[in-house]
């Protein structure tokens, strides 16, 4: 989630008496105590914010047009800054690096639109400004009645507008953004040139009061009227990025570990380190990295991902990282501990994403095992395969396709280790689980926040653009939180389909290339076949799931179990991804003897593998 979207949206409000229980009702009073017959003469309203929230403070700002739906907002907080913005056309965001993006996918428009049209008032015109809304009645919350609309823009997203039933003052909103519900409180109304204002925010993104973010007006005035372009995105040059050999490309070896994608780094040149490469995240250091190399992290801003928990997040300047002869020079990052090493059984030292592939073409060559970054300027597509367009969800590149027929919005995320995860809404709308009967109920990935399930079996066609991919392992997501509970988007494709090609991406033009590796690689369409999660331990191998049923269940493996041997092989000596491999490719009927601690005793199991899809 964009931080500089979350204390972003400016609401007028309103001050007066009368009940009002229709939405014709509710609209008129508000518009009257606000004072809305004296925008006539208006145009453009500026607003300043002293913002405090995340463990930082910093001052944030919205520009907008009081007749129309187009808006910037900027934002910026001593070690982090961003911006985003709306021209009634497009809407774009620049991220704490500088890099400005156009954004498209997911509902990173429909909110823009939103907040444009709430931002202006449009529901005070005689047809709405075109937006549905309907009367939810009165609620009542801590003594408190309010007058609840619901309110859909065309082109926006659907939010709830609660006005103060005494005083008529927009008092809340609540959007559903992304997998997580914002609810925006208002109060301290301040008059200014003949109209009221919202002299406070408080934005409350569902993941504590600890979280909480809040925006109090410190200036405020009305200018004179600015053209929609300057609502645009800006055209910068990015500089800050720099291929040291004159034909503008590097190419570097990468290990293939639990189907994620690792590679060396140099930060402030020391190391170098281990880093995991991924299209769904950002350029970052975890913790231990950071306190290393004596780089401050500060704020706890809330991280989340494909689990169901949150972490903290912190900020810090002044990095460098270099990728063989590319530098990315004084960046500003994120801190997260988004691994850890019982988890991928290595120490990942920090993630190469979003801000390094913005800046240059970027291949994926599965076949060669070599990650290549090329000078956009130098960049020749005529062999780099099958272009397929797509859009940009935040940071991550979203194409259009198909599962089975059926229309779908894809994330390209090469930070996923499975083949494709279709999110739960996706799932239940089209009864995914009852129409595919042959599969089960797991742990399939980890990542921030978290483990996450799905109802794994296999997919029959899938296509993503124009190429098509048949034998596949799907997971149907069925967690209710965490990025698979988003509604915006079907489905994630991971590394474990990708790796069926050379991926290129052209962020600047927006296209993927996918060139088919053959022969086609013999590790794709295969599903765990012991029905186990495992992950390092001190002794060996934790059991932290299993599949009811399954292999592992019906050897008599327990969770918690710790596996010191295999075949009596110490565990030790055999890496987790190499295990967890071990139990995914090896034929079905295969028997391994593995060796087991259970609070303290040991004993002797015969584990059995076999095809559970």
């Amino acid at each position: 989630m964009r931080l500089f979207t979350l204390i972003s949206t400016a609401a007028l409000l309103a001050a007066g008496a009368a009940s009002a229980d229709t939405v014709s009702d509710v609209l008129a009073a508000n518009k009257q105590a606000v004072g809305g017959a004296a925008f006539d003469g208006k145009h453009t309203l500026e607003l300043k914010y002293a913002f405090v929230g995340d463990g930082l403070s910093g001052v944030s700002t919205t520009t907008y047009d009081v007749h129309a739906a187009t808006m910037v907002d900027t934002f910026e907080a001593g070690v982090t800054k961003g911006a985003n913005g709306y021209d009634g056309r497009t809407a774009w965001q620049q991220d704490p690096s500088g890099a400005i993006t156009p954004e498209d996918g997911g509902d990173t428009r429909q909110i823009s639109v939103s907040e444009g049209y709430e931002d202006a008032n449009l529901w005070w015109r005689a047809d709405r400004g075109g937006a549905a809304i309907q009367s939810l009645g009165q609620k009542t919350d801590d003594g408190q009645t309010y007058d609840v609309l619901s309110v859909t823009p065309v082109g926006g997203k659907p939010f709830e507008a609660w006005f103060d039933a005494k005083t008529h003052l927009l008092a809340r909103t609540i959007e559903a953004q992304g997998f997580q519900t914002i609810t925006t409180f208002i109060s301290d109304y301040r008059p200014v040139d003949g109209v009221m204002l919202a002299g406070k925010q408080v934005i409350d993104d569902g993941t504590g009061v600890a979280y909480r973010q809040t925006e109090t007006l410190t200036e405020a005035k009305f200018t004179a009227r600015r053209p929609a372009a300057a609502y645009a995105m800006p055209k910068i040059v990015l500089t800050d990025g720099v291929i040291n050999n004159p034909a503008g490309r590097t190419s570097v070896p990468f290990q293939l570990m639990n189907n994620h994608i690792y590679a060396e780094v140099k930060v402030n040149g020391k190391g170098p380190f281990l880093f995991i490469f991924d299209t769904g995240g950002h350029d970052l250091l975890v913790p231990e990295t950071a306190k290393a190399l004596a780089v401050k992290s500060v704020g706890a801003a809330p991280g989340s991902g494909a689990g169901e928990g949150t972490v903290d997040t912190g900020f810090a300047r002044h990095v460098t990282f270099q990728i063989g002869d590319l530098t990315l020079k004084d960046q500003d990052i994120n801190v997260l501990p988004f691994a850890s090493h019982d988890t991928e059984g290595l120490d990942e030292q920090g993630m190469i994403g979003f801000e390094v592939f913005r800046r240059f073409v970027t291949r994926f060559d599965y076949g060669s095992g070599t990650l290549t970054f090329i000078d956009p300027a130098k960049f020749d597509p005529k062999d780099a395969g099958v272009a397929v367009p797509f859009v940009f969800y935040n940071q991550l590149p979203q194409v259009d396709g198909t599962f089975e027929g059926l229309p779908a919005q894809f994330d390209i995320d090469t930070g996923s280790r499975v083949e494709l995860t279709l999110t739960k809404p996706f799932v239940d709308a089209n009864h995914l689980i009852a129409s595919h009967p042959k599969g089960v109920t797991a742990t399939d990935g980890w990542g921030v926040g978290g483990p996450s399930r799905s109802y794994v079996t296999r997919g029959g066609e899938l296509t993503l653009g124009p190429v098509k991919v048949d034998g596949f392992v799907a997971g149907f997501a069925t967690q209710g939180k965490g990025a698979f509970s988003d509604p915006n988007y079907q489905g994630n494709v991971g590394t474990g389909l990708l790796k069926r090609f050379v991926v290129t991406f052209d962020y600047d033009h927006q296209i993927m290339y996918l060139k088919a590796i053959v022969p086609t690689p013999t590790d794709i369409a295969q599903f765990d076949r012991a029905g186990v999660w495992i992950n390092d331990s001190a002794k060996g191998f934790k059991i932290v799931d299993l599949v009811a049923g399954g292999p592992a269940d019906a050897a008599g493996l327990k969770v918690g179990d710790e596996i010191t041997a295999v075949d009596d092989a110490p565990s030790a000596s055999i890496r987790l991804t190499d295990m967890r491999q071990k139990l995914r490719d090896t034929p079905a009927g295969t028997v391994l003897k593995l060796t087991v601690d259970r609070g303290g005793q040991t004993q002797v199991v015969s584990l059995t593998l076999k095809d559970q899809i």
